[in-house]
């Protein structure tokens, strides 16, 4: 029986080895972490990450052909493929700060893997890095090899939160980088062939190995350009009188550009759309080409303005202060059926609030309160180190409360902002919320999810990102 084992028990490695545990019941699957909590969690009831469909697979294969283990060691030793999906965050200091990807967690995973393995093995890059990357790893694995052959292929995630199980299940396409010899292509084969049990042949990319780690930046990137496009085009849609919904639609049905991510939000967010992005600039300027460096750096740029313009209509709107009033947040996770808040554009808008003194009444339906009090005091960049690496009591915002439900969270607001398109959102008693507000009533829809017009006939002063200012805001400036 083939053995896989995944370094790393988070958003990539946990879903993915599970679903090749389902798929693969002829192949036994270890997903191993240093993270004991994580660990446990993983063996438990409540899974430490929320992903539809996720409990259900895990609980089929756990105990089966899939578990969950802090002997990494063990594990690494006795698997024929080890997937490597460790933290790659962005460096704070020293070379490359602020852009370059931090590699620690994985030559020390490397090391390990030379350390302890006493039979050749296939190694996989799961996480995002940097072009080359895997030409690091080979020298520490060659270097520390003690005769074992070690075969580096680039399998690279393109998961969508919030439908990761379907997109393992139905992938657009699987990517695997080798090197072009015979026994790189051989690895490669092995590789595809796991998949190939379930995903049809067609939709099995190989390639070399420098083009497939670059695909996975270039992927992330070209979406995130879509998403900072349309945000530049709702700024100018406010401006004019446009409306951004109308603009997208009628853009989208150009069949060279489509429809997908083309809605206008407060930003985007998630743990690799900056990242990646920051990546790419500092590789272009490694490599001497600093026009493509700025090119991408723009996207980022709009992503960030988007966040300060939105915290700015809602300030100006409000007599040009929030100091002392209740601001209602719906929403912190980065997108809807995810508890995931790594980069959500709410850390920003939350930020910008309080800076201005706002007392936030905040609520996620998959988000607690120690995440978001965590997230709300953690330096940029913190939360992509392990989680035992993080500070361990970070400061609580004092000026913050995390509440139960929606309509807890509104009480006596001031002004309420939609920062995550759940559902649940579009179907909240509006006419409820605005009897129990202080007046006027301001919504401000970062995600355009609300019945604008709907909300305006009750007694709303309604912002929606990209869409015809309400008489109340015509007079307000915009972003400075």
């Amino acid at each position: 029986m083939v053995k896989i084992c995944c370094i790393g028990a988070g958003y990539v490695g946990g879903p993915t080895m599970a679903v090749i545990a389902l798929k693969c019941p002829n192949i036994q699957v270890a997903v191993v972490d240093i993270s004991a909590a994580r660990i446990n969690a993983w063996n438990g009831e409540t899974l430490p990450i929320y992903e539809p469909g996720l409990d259900e697979v895990v609980k089929k294969c756990r105990g089966k052909n899939l578990s969950f283990s802090t002997d990494v060691e063990k594990h690494v030793s006795e698997a024929d493929i080890v997937f490597v999906s460790v933290n790659t965050p962005t460096k704070t200091q020293g070379l490359g700060a602020g852009k370059a990807a931090d590699l620690t967690y994985w030559e020390s995973a490397a090391r390990m893997i030379a350390d302890v393995a006493k039979s050749n093995k296939i190694v996989v890059e799961k996480s995002t890095v940097p072009v080359k990357t895997a030409e690091a790893i080979e020298k520490i694995l060659t270097h520390n090899s003690k005769g074992i052959n070690f075969q580096i292929l680039s399998n690279p995630e393109f998961l969508a939160e919030g439908t990761a199980i379907s997109d393992l299940f139905n992938p657009d396409r699987v990517l695997i980088g080798g090197r072009e010899t015979p026994e790189g292509k051989k690895a490669i084969e092995t590789l595809r062939d796991v998949y190939a049990q379930w995903v049809p042949m067609d939709r099995i990319i190989c390639t070399n190995l420098w083009s497939a780690e670059l695909s996975k930046l270039a992927a992330n990137a070209f979406l995130a350009q879509r998403i900072s496009s349309v945000n530049s085009m709702s700024a100018l849609c406010e401006a004019t009188g446009a409306d951004v919904s109308q603009v997208s639609h009628a853009v989208g049905k150009d069949t060279r550009i489509g429809p997908k991510f083309l809605n206008a939000s407060v930003g985007f967010g998630g743990s690799c759309f900056q990242k990646d992005i920051l990546n790419l600039v500092y590789i272009c300027e490694c490599n001497g080409l600093p026009e493509v460096a700025n090119y991408w750096k723009q996207v980022i740029k709009v992503n960030d303005y988007q966040k300060i313009r939105f915290v700015n209509r809602i300030v100006s709107s409000m007599f040009n202060t929030v100091s002392g009033k209740k601001i209602a947040i719906l929403g912190f996770a980065f997108k809807k059926d995810t508890g995931d808040t790594r980069e959500t554009p709410a850390i920003d808008v939350c930020n910008g609030l309080i800076g201005d003194k706002a007392n936030l009444s905040i609520y996620d339906p998959q988000v607690n309160q120690d995440q978001i009090q965590r997230d709300l005091s953690m330096k940029k960049f913190d939360w992509d180190h392990p989680v035992h690496l993080q500070p361990m009591s970070p400061t609580s915002v004092t000026d913050v409360n995390v509440v139960s439900d929606a309509y807890t969270a509104t009480k006596d607001a001031h002004g309420l902002c939609i920062l995550t398109e759940w559902d649940e959102f579009t179907k909240l008693d509006y006419q409820k919320i605005f009897n129990n507000m202080q007046k006027p009533a301001f919504v401000f829809d970062g995600r355009n999810v609300v019945d604008v017009e709907k909300l305006r006939k009750i007694g709303f002063i309604v912002y929606s990102i990209g869409k015809p200012l309400d008489e109340w805001l015509k007079d307000m400036p915009a972003v400075v």
